[in-house]
């Protein structure tokens, strides 16, 4: 099977042979697609074209639709491929995953305007190729650190659905107890490192795991330790210091890790073409040594290929690489935004790019599967969200006592009174303050 290197929707910082009409070379020398992507200190005269935008389209404005790989010439299709990028089985998992992301984040806006969940609720509808392509490819000892975008990389990671679904009522049965929330999703035996409110603080954290997995192979010779670290982070946290930082240590030391940029070309109401000099983030690789790759984030095969790479060259042992997945959110950027800034013509062309309906039809073109086995997964998969729900709406709310876990090492003198008591317990110990 061909590399998805060198395919015409991801772009590399290194010159391979690739088919999709970069600047033109002079004396490239024949290797290898691989080989390529993995000298990051190669010099590169590959340049990615945008149109150009000097301001984030305006409310009821008709504006070009701003694109990355849509600078890109598609190779036109074919009636039949030789070499198939999956198997019927790894089809099947790939479109249960992501129905399952697309049913549970269209429950959560269901429940959310009924009042069962509070604060705010961020979804990951159009997103789910990202985290289907890289987090099924990925062993269970292998961490996760998501964002506050993170219902979905929950459920990828193998997060019950019920757990899920309890935590966003702030039920006992949660994953986090009913502590965490939305955004701050936390599995243990999932090895999901958490969801994080604030952007960038992840970014550490997935950076700390990936030293723990070098730290247990090489000096505490554990061998069997081949554990890879994947952060997830959008396309605004790229401009923090946290990025940079961690992107240093990790080319310095080698690290297991792979930084994923779900670029939705929005932070929050802010273009990304207008906070961003340079806006090809995966360029931003190469600057620290390692690999900048860019892949058309609506596609779960595409990202799945480029995914392989460089899960596997992190668990080899050769160190970081950077993706820039471009994908698009379908709603806006959480449900209390009304989504009145981004220009009707884009999102009405990213929803003709839906990437469950791309895997679908490449599925179908290819005889992998039949309708009946698609509509048996979202039966089952509909089922099972009806179930969380109802499972979640009927578990207990957390006690009083909990307010005061996992806060303070020790609670006295705070938290319990000189009778020795838990103070939450006192009928007063809320007066004046919103219901607990």
């Amino acid at each position: 099977m061909a590399s998805t290197f060198s395919t015409p929707a991801t772009k590399l910082i290194q010159p391979p042979s690739l088919n999709f009409s970069p600047t033109p070379t002079t004396n490239r020398t024949s290797r290898s697609p691989i080989k390529s992507l993995f000298h990051p200190l190669k010099n590169h005269n590959h340049k990615l074209r945008l149109n150009k935008c000097n301001s984030a389209p305006s409310h009821g404005q008709s504006t070009t639709v701003v694109a990355v790989s849509d600078t890109v010439k598609k190779p036109k299709s074919t009636p039949t491929l030789p070499n198939l990028l999956i198997t019927k089985e790894e089809g099947l998992e790939l479109y249960e995953d992501m129905i399952l992301g697309r049913y549970f984040e269209d429950m959560c806006a269901q429940m959310y305007y009924r009042g069962k969940m509070f604060g705010f609720v961020h979804l990951y509808n159009g997103q789910e190729a990202v985290s289907t392509g890289f987090i099924k490819l990925l062993k269970q000892q292998d961490s996760v650190v998501s964002t506050y975008r993170d219902h979905v990389h929950a459920l990828s990671k193998g997060v019950p659905a019920r757990a899920v679904m309890s935590e966003l009522f702030g039920r006992t049965t949660g994953c986090c107890r009913g502590q965490g929330g939305s955004m701050h999703m936390f599995s243990k035996e999932h090895n999901l490192l958490g969801g994080f409110a604030f952007i960038g603080e992840g970014i550490p954290v997935a950076t700390g795991a990936a030293f723990t997995s070098k730290y247990r192979r090489e000096v505490l010779k554990e061998d069997d330790c081949d554990h890879v670290s994947v952060a997830f982070f959008g396309d605004g946290t790229a401009n923090n210091g946290q990025f940079f930082e961690c992107l240093n240590m990790a080319a310095l030391w080698k690290l297991p890790i792979v930084f994923v940029v779900e670029n939705n070309l929005w932070a929050i109401g802010m273009s990304h073409l207008r906070a961003t000099s340079v806006p090809e983030i995966w360029k931003k690789g190469p600057a620290f040594g390692m690999p900048g790759v860019h892949v058309d984030g609506m596609d779960v095969l595409k990202v799945r290929e480029v995914a392989k790479e460089a899960i596997n060259r992190a668990r080899r042992g050769e160190g970081p690489t950077l993706v820039e997945c471009e994908t698009y959110r379908f709603r806006g950027h959480s449900l209390a935004d009304p989504d009145e800034l981004r220009d009707p013509s884009e999102k009405s062309h990213y929803a003709t790019r839906d990437p469950i309906t791309a895997l679908k039809k490449y599925m179908f073109d290819n005889n992998l599967v039949s309708e009946a086995e698609l509509k048996a997964i979202e039966k089952k998969i509909d089922e099972l969200v009806e179930e969380a729900v109802e499972f979640a709406d009927s578990s207990p709310h957390p006690p009083r006592t909990q307010l005061l876990e996992n806060v303070f090492a020790d609670p006295r003198g705070f938290g319990i009174g000189p009778d020795g008591k838990y103070r939450c317990e006192d009928p007063k110990f809320t007066e004046g303050t919103a219901h607990v």
